[in-house]
């Protein structure tokens, strides 16, 4: 059936609609979710509003929002007549947002209560007209009062190809400026698509969201991948805080749920370790394989029911993945499953389901997708991983010359990401090409590798390597408050006692991480960084601040 049908939003969503109307499609956690039809009326009331208001088709719209079931309905109404959505993150700046809305030439904006703030001062000869998201009530429209009327219906038909572009999604981007790639109906449906071949789902699963629906990931795997399959989305009313979150994953219970590394790394580190070795004789038993995997798996057991005791599905992508929690997750026997991808690509490019799951890696290229090592080196295979497929964008909007840098003649995507393939065609990501340091004797240095041993240290909560004169100098953010309570003691009698055991830690972390690390991997200092870093939708450091 999915060969025979168009790869638009409008054409699949119909499918649905025909298969799982009832079913529900979206909610708030704990409150009853409108189903697939009254999404489907919702959406026709929007794309009539957005007519009245004298939105055509090809015409850009943004959505600055948090996530909310109105913000797929907003997503769905612009795509389905045609005309592009430009999400854009709820963490952009003031300036960042105003350089979106100018360089798309945005004529609407669909914008949550709490992000009015961000577009205040912005002046624009192509913004007519600003939607607020959680009702649809006009904030300000130069076609005179039109306002919305939840029963009305579109006057005109559209006729969606699958060419055209349904999204131009600006890249948060850990190297500076943002490009706008566009992305059409048939990459991003085709991905979705294929999501699905990776993990079987149903009218009966339920998606718990918690990364931003203006980025690629959750866009395309937590939004138009469950509207496929008729699966149920859920929200959270604010920020995924562990007080927010967990009584959210009581109530949803959800099956399947996406996630950056971050949130399994600070559940590992913060709560499942310390339980393990603040007790001597239980960090000596942790310290025996076979009682330590007894450890994890009793551990394991308890984690699952903390997220509601159903998940079949948790999905981790956008950032590589500490080796040391993905060991924990395997002895655990948590189905956690690894995927990569980008946002040129829509975003998937390999992925498996947590039954195939291969330490370290990402998994295999995904079906009708190729990937190939370009130029790999002759020792070690690893080179940059290039990409063709139906899911790669069309290029970014107004820069031809910067496309043309990244999408070869006949069709290849330059990743900038380096590989290496192992026997069974399962994908290993080494770290960024931009970010590879070439050491004294030009050997090659992956930073994210030593920063992965680096983290694993007591506490440390995060971690950048960067040359400095020849020399790798590590910056680790510290958990101040763990450390205080540890030395509190000293803090109080001796501040100079406390400040010499924080430079002994240092010496400790050094030490530790040299032993751990090939000779040219060596840290030569290490410096601490007393605020968090900034980081990307995905929660990745964005690296060229700090280099």
């Amino acid at each position: 059936m999915e060969t025979q049908i168009k790869l638009t939003f409008p054409a699949l969503f119909n499918a649905t609609l025909q298969r799982f109307g009832s079913s529900g499609a979206y909610a708030f956690v704990g409150e009853e979710p409108m189903t697939y039809e009254a999404a489907d009326r919702k959406i026709q009331a929007v794309i009539a509003f957005l007519e009245k208001n004298n939105i055509c088709p090809g015409d850009k719209v943004a959505i600055l929002s948090t996530n909310m079931p109105n913000w797929g309905i907003a997503y769905f109404s612009v795509t389905f007549m045609g005309a592009v959505a430009v999400p854009v993150l709820p963490d952009f700046s003031t300036t960042e947002v105003g350089n979106v809305l100018s360089h798309s030439e945005a004529k609407a904006i669909f914008i949550s209560t709490s992000l009015l703030s961000k577009i205040e001062g912005y002046r624009s000869d192509d913004l007519k007209t600003g939607i607020l998201l959680e009702d649809f009530s006009l904030i300000f429209s130069e076609g005179g009062q039109n306002g919305f009327d939840s029963g009305a219906v579109p006057a005109k038909k559209y006729e969606v190809g699958e060419e055209d572009i349904a999204s131009i999604i600006y890249t948060s981007g850990t190297t500076g400026r943002s490009k706008g790639v566009m992305l059409t109906h048939k990459n991003i449906s085709f991905d979705a698509l294929k999501g699905k071949k990776i993990q079987y789902i149903d009218n009966n699963d339920r998606f718990l969201s918690v990364l931003p629906l203006s980025h690629t990931y959750e866009n395309t795997l937590g939004l138009i991948l469950p509207m496929l399959c008729g699966s149920c989305v859920y929200y959270l009313r604010k920020p995924a805080t562990p007080a927010v979150l967990l009584p959210a994953l009581e109530v949803v219970k959800p099956t399947i749920m996406l996630t950056v590394p971050l949130i399994m790394e600070k559940i590992y580190f913060n709560k499942i370790l310390p339980a393990f070795r603040d007790k001597l004789v239980m960090k000596l038993l942790y310290k025996i394989p076979f009682i330590r995997k007894k450890l994890n798996a009793v551990a394991g057991k308890k984690l699952y029911k903390t997220f509601g005791g159903n998940i079949k599905f948790y999905g981790i992508g956008g950032a590589k993945l500490n080796k040391a929690v993905e060991k924990f997750l395997i002895e655990a026997k948590f189905p956690y499953a690894i995927g990569y991808g980008l946002t040129e690509t829509s975003p998937l490019l390999a992925g498996a389901n947590p039954q195939k799951t291969v330490f370290d890696s990402t998994g295999p290229a995904v079906d009708g997708v190729e990937l190939k090592i370009n130029n790999p080196d002759k020792k070690t295979g690893e080179g940059e991983i290039w990409a063709k497929g139906p899911n790669v964008m069309k290029g970014y909007y107004k820069e031809p010359e910067i496309t043309s840098e990244v999408l070869t003649h006949d069709g290849w995507f330059k990743t900038g990401d380096l590989g290496v393939f192992d026997s069974d065609h399962n994908l290993f990501i080494k770290g960024r090409l931009k970010n590879m340091i070439v050491g004294a004797s030009g050997e090659n240095i992956y930073p994210e590798e030593i920063e992965s041993v680096i983290n694993n240290f007591r506490f440390v909560v995060e971690s950048l390597v960067i040359q400095q004169k020849g020399k790798l100098v590590a910056y680790v953010h510290l958990n101040m408050e763990e450390l205080e309570k540890k030395y509190q003691h000293m803090k109080h009698d001796m501040a100079e006692k406390y400040e010499e055991r924080k430079a002994e830690l240092l010496r400790e972390l050094q030490e530790y991480v040299n032993s751990q690390v090939n000779k040219f991997s060596q840290i030569n200092r290490v410096v601490i960084q007393p605020d968090p870093f900034q980081k990307t939708a995905t929660l990745k450091i964005k690296r060229f601040l700090y280099t």
